[in-house]
């Protein structure tokens, strides 16, 4: 049987799995696969196994013990290996990969930082500021067969926003990054034009917190800055 794999940790780990259960209907009976540096906690893996709230609770439940408890490299829910045989082949063959993310995450967890503005709100301030966006715009309302202007006029828009956009990103990156250990800046989405990751030692959460909410207050009412976690470090494995 396939073997669902939730994470990795030190073989040191005390690995108190009582009273969680593992993915599946009728639940699966979480296991510990051991060698002489590391373990996974494994369940038997379900034929059928989808997204369903159930088992992403399952699963992040594992996670969330496991990482009160000690270090862990967590694993993106639908991680399946052939069999346990397998599982324990891995972790002998990647043993100094997996110990050194185990020594670069211990302590840590990862918040993400998403930013966004409104884009009404951006494009008024675009107008306001530049005399030729102004000058286009009043072209192409009042001649509707100025196709040039109008094609000049999404151009210098586009270039705008995305200047301004890329510049913030860059200042919230700056700010916060110190504050952290790491971070990776993921792609940007039709909601958000920032949105990155940061690993924080876990003592350091209410810092970073605080770091966040400076943050908000420095980019003005214009931006939404949202903060999320803390989480399993997923981003650093």
């Amino acid at each position: 049987m396939s073997t669902y794999v939730y994470a990795i940790t030190p073989a040191d780990h005390p690995l108190r799995l009582e009273g969680l259960h593992g993915v599946g209907e009728p639940a699966g009976e979480l296991r510990v696969l051991k060698t002489d540096a590391l373990g996974a906690v494994v369940s038997d893996a379900p034929d059928d196994l989808r997204a369903k709230r159930r088992d992403l609770m399952a699963h992040q439940s594992v996670l969330s013990r496991l990482l009160d408890e000690g270090t862990a490299l967590p694993m993106r829910f639908g991680l399946v290996g052939p069999d346990d045989g397998q599982v324990l082949a891995a972790l002998d063959e990647r043993r100094d990969e997996y110990g050194k993310r185990l020594k670069e995450i211990d302590g840590c967890v990862e918040y993400h930082v998403k930013v966004s503005r409104d884009e009404a709100d951006m494009l008024r301030e675009i107008v306001a500021d530049s005399a030729e966006i102004r000058e286009l715009n009043e072209v192409t309302r009042e001649r509707p067969d100025a196709h040039t202007e109008r094609l000049r006029l999404g151009e210098l828009i586009a270039s705008e926003v995305r200047t301004r956009q890329d510049a913030v990103a860059e200042s919230v990156v700056t700010h916060l990054a110190p504050v952290g250990l790491g971070h990776r800046v993921g792609s940007a989405t039709a909601s958000h034009f920032l949105n990155v990751s940061f690993l924080v030692k876990r003592d350091e959460a209410a810092a970073f917190a605080r770091a966040v909410d400076e943050e908000v207050e420095r980019q003005g009412a214009g931006y939404v800055v949202s903060l999320h976690g803390p989480l399993p470090p997923y981003s650093f494995v």
